[in-house]
């Protein structure tokens, strides 16, 4: 048998039920627990027979496992996992959606990753994108609804986002928490060394939460943030503001929305102090314009997947791009709760590398402080 992992169980066996989440003694048994479990399991079984093939890929892992205990590896099938790792760039997008059809289309545009797994967890017949996909033969796209189908993903990207009913805004985020504690611990475990790339909304929060269920370092765990915004931001300073020596330090940062706010990662104007002042109104002025035009402008689901694809490339070919990313802001800005920020940082192979110190500014400062802290009072509302 082997475990199906779901919206209440996850790859380890462990169950996320109502019920155990508002566990109240005396009022909560064991006996309305297991009414519970009956309930919902009969919804979503917990448990399927193996296939032929898993069943027989699990005796030659069993067999392997014991030739190892008695010193009898295999130095072929040795030599052959050493060739392989290291050099196959395979990408998980998880979520069958318009924004998982377009970050596929959009990787493979790029030919960024040598495979790309197109993850489908949930029920129900294939959607038209998909079978779109499998129609037309993209290359080097598989699709799939098994978690295993993810295994040995040099970056995972998560675009799912909850449909349910919710009523209230807690509720919609509450959802997509619930969805994300089925796949991210399988995911990671099938991925163990995979960077986490977050699309799923809103990308603050759901970043936070597949860091926390991930158990994964924060390099490791990152939104996809402001990256689009900045890369516009740039695009219209230098075609259409023709502001080219500022483009090059200028970034969008915070929180995706109507909080985000331009800043710079230098400071090297002028030297006369009074020049320097007027240069920078001047900026400002310019960076405003920009703003301005960037709120006509909206994101479409192409527009994130090229984001995305842009993002993948940099962490696949350890490219060190600096890149405006959701990461966990805890010490920068005087920012004291865990709480992910998009800030400018350099993406490796191993996520984020480092973080790019920005210019001070008081007014971005207080902004960044004031996302935080509104993103911090949301997230403890919400039950991992």
């Amino acid at each position: 048998m082997g475990i199906a992992v779901g919206k209440h169980v996850d790859a380890r066996g462990r169950i996320y039920l109502p019920y155990l989440q508002n566990w109240s003694h005396p009022k909560s048994t064991l006996i309305g627990l297991i009414k519970e479990m009956i309930a919902k399991f009969e919804e979503e079984l917990p448990l399927y027979s193996l296939s032929s093939s898993d069943a027989d890929r699990q005796s030659e892992l069993l067999s392997y496992i014991a030739k190892i205990t008695e010193g009898e590896t295999d130095m072929k099938s040795r030599s052959k996992t050493g060739r392989n790792e290291g050099c196959f760039n395979k990408i998980t997008v998880v979520g069958a959606g318009d924004l998982g059809i377009a970050c596929v289309l959009a990787v493979a545009a790029k030919d960024v990753a040598d495979k790309v797994v197109l993850l489908d967890p949930s029920e129900g017949p294939a959607k038209g994108g998909t079978m779109d996909l499998e129609i037309f033969a993209v290359p080097n796209v598989e699709i799939s609804k098994e978690f295993s189908a993810s295994a040995d993903s040099k970056v995972v990207v998560l675009t799912v986002n909850s449909l349910g009913n919710a009523q209230t805004y807690l509720d919609v985020i509450q959802s997509n928490v619930d969805l994300f504690r089925g796949i991210i611990p399988a995911v990671s475990h099938y991925s163990q060394n995979a960077v986490l790339l977050v699309a799923s909304h809103p990308v603050e929060v759901m970043t936070f939460v597949s860091w926390k269920l991930s158990s994964f370092p924060k390099s490791r765990v990152i939104g996809v943030g402001t990256n689009l915004d900045s890369e516009r931001f740039q695009y219209m300073l230098t075609n259409l503001l023709k502001a080219e020596v500022l483009a090059k330090d200028a970034w969008v940062i915070g929180e995706q929305g109507e909080d985000k706010v331009p800043s710079w990662t230098s400071c090297n104007i002028v030297a006369n102090q009074t020049e320097a002042m007027a240069a920078r109104n001047s900026r400002e002025k310019v960076a405003n314009r920009a703003m301005e035009i960037l709120k006509g402008k909206g994101q479409r689901s192409w527009s994130v997947g090229l984001s995305v694809a842009d993002l993948a490339d940099s962490i696949l070919k350890d490219k060190r791009k600096v890149h405006s990313v959701s990461t966990l802001a805890k010490g920068c800005c005087n920012i004291n709760s865990e709480v992910f920020l998009s800030l400018p940082c350099i993406l490796g192979t191993s996520g984020v590398i480092e973080m790019v110190r920005l210019e001070e500014d008081p007014l971005v400062q207080e902004k960044l402080q004031s996302s935080a802290g509104s993103i911090h009072d949301l997230q403890q509302q919400l039950k991992l």
